[in-house]
């Protein structure tokens, strides 16, 4: 499922606009905010949104009101919506700039907006999100769902009560997850379990030591063990 957060203080566009969506596909949900206060209890709530749609300015009487903007500020403050698309929706032209250069807006849509103009830049984010989804793992810490690139992952390693993602530039400890759930997300092609506590990405690989039952990955200076049962299987796969 696509959840998306819509924040429009006009009821007419607010309905229009998850009207279109809900026709571009059933898989979306949409949850629906007329001023900051509903969108903010949103953002602090149990759904992780895959995108933000906002109108910009929430506030008809002031034509310099920037809420929507200041509302995709505190989104980009939040672990895990550092990337996430964020539409902008206005009708004020000279504020298209602010929104791409402040909040790293996706894109934006010009009031008064048509269904094909809602729908083109809602397919292309769904296109996105599933070429992502195919090439990602999520993962879950701290109540905070991290979507990482399996290109990104240079080797796992099971630590007491988890595991833990040596990335290429950084790692992250992730707690109640098993080796064996993890593969489960990983490309059967890409990993290799060497170690009851080790899985390796294959390109990765710096030298491989079948004598000594060790294999050195880029980047890390820690040897990664294979064990005896395993070994057969590292032969096999790396050695061909």
């Amino acid at each position: 499922m696509t959840q998306v957060l819509v924040l429009e203080d006009q009821i007419a566009s607010r309905t229009a606009l998850i009207k279109i969506l809900y026709e571009i596909s059933a898989d979306i949900v949409v949850s629906e905010a007329a001023d900051l206060q509903e969108a903010e209890e949103l953002l602090g709530g149990s759904v992780t949104f895959d995108l933000f749609m906002l109108d910009i300015n929430l506030d008809a009487k002031q034509p310099e009101d920037i809420s929507g903007i200041t509302f995709a500020k505190k989104i980009r403050e939040r672990r895990g919506y550092e990337f996430t698309p964020v539409v902008m929706i206005t009708s004020i032209v000279n504020l298209e700039t602010a929104a791409y250069r402040e909040v790293h807006c996706y894109q934006y849509i010009v009031k008064p907006f048509f269904s094909q103009d809602v729908e083109d830049v809602v397919n292309k984010v769904l296109r996105q999100q599933k070429q992502l989804e195919a090439v990602s793992i999520t993962v879950k810490k701290g109540g905070i769902n991290y979507r990482i690139n399996t290109n990104d992952i240079v080797y796992v390693k099971a630590i007491p009560r988890g595991v833990c993602l040596y990335l290429r530039y950084d790692h992250i400890e992730v707690p109640y997850l098993t080796i064996r759930k993890l593969q489960e997300q990983l490309p059967e092609d890409g990993f290799l379990q060497c170690h009851r506590m080790f899985v390796i990405n294959k390109k990765y690989i710096n030298y491989l030591d079948l004598v000594n039952q060790m294999i050195s990955m880029q980047g890390y200076k820690e040897m990664i063990n294979i064990g005896v049962t395993y070994k057969a299987e590292v032969r096999r796969e790396l050695s061909e």
